[in-house]
């Protein structure tokens, strides 16, 4: 059975959506989780809630784009359960525009919540992985758009692009101290992310929202049907718990056959 029996989880942007999903998933397998969030109150309703089920949480104020927060709240998991296994890098948001209309702030938030807090936060757990060569497994919330674009998308689809890069090149540098990481690449999931970015798309593309579901999100997968969070909470769970670094610096398209590698 697996099993995440004495390991402890980092998970950023987990009061929500996919990182909530991973964060209960790993909870039940015996992991100690950290529900990290730019929102305490609700990260630390998440964190109630697995406790009352009988897991082990913890709820931490953590902005990704500041050194300074990052930095802090991976040192308050260490200090709260004494070490760090995994990081989920999973914080992230969308904004919708074509690119001679997008605003440069809007372009530097994108790129700071999603590059920078996977650089942030990897290098805040390697402080606690590498020592001794303990290791760990960082994982980063990619997306299809880490492979292919879409229109309207121009600092996400850069961002999750980045990500590759990051992970491949945590692959080489982590192996000798036995760090192992992955990108996820989810298709659409049907979070409020995805939910806010319909009507959006459908304004911007002037069809309706029906259209921008059928002929947009899921035109290119084979069943016409959306990612689920379970499916990608479960990929998470499998490379947390994989055995060896046979599997590692990998991209794990999750989206129903849009894009196959």
């Amino acid at each position: 059975m697996t099993t995440l029996n004495g390991k402890v989880a980092l998970i950023t942007g987990a009061a929500s959506g996919l990182g909530k999903a991973i964060a209960e998933l790993y909870a039940r397998h015996g992991a100690s989780v950290a529900i990290a969030d730019i929102n305490q109150g609700a990260a630390d309703a998440v964190a109630a809630q697995i406790n009352a089920a009988g897991g082990k949480a913890l709820g931490v104020a953590m902005d990704v784009t500041g050194e300074q927060s990052v930095d802090a709240g991976t040192e308050q998991v260490v200090a709260a359960f004494g070490a760090l296994d995994i990081l989920v890098s999973n914080a992230g948001v969308q904004i919708i525009n074509p690119i001679d209309q997008f605003a440069f702030a809007d372009w530097k938030k994108m790129l700071a919540i999603h590059l920078d807090g996977g650089f942030l936060t990897t290098r805040a757990a390697l402080r606690h992985m590498y020592p001794g060569d303990r290791g760990g497994i960082v994982i980063y919330m990619g997306s299809v758009h880490s492979h292919e674009a879409s229109k309207l998308k121009a600092p996400y689809v850069a961002a999750k692009h980045g990500l590759l890069g990051l992970a491949r090149t945590l692959a080489k540098e982590g192996a000798p101290h036995n760090v192992r990481s992955h990108v996820i690449c989810p298709g659409f999931v049907r979070t409020p992310l995805v939910e806010k970015q319909i009507p959006e798309q459908a304004k911007e593309l002037g069809i309706t929202e029906d259209e921008v579901i059928r002929n947009v999100m899921l035109k290119d997968t084979v069943d016409g049907v959306f990612t689920t969070v379970e499916d990608i909470a479960q990929t998470a769970l499998y490379l947390a718990t994989f055995p060896s670094a046979a599997l590692t610096g990998q991209s794990i398209v999750v989206s129903h056959g849009w894009f196959m590698q």
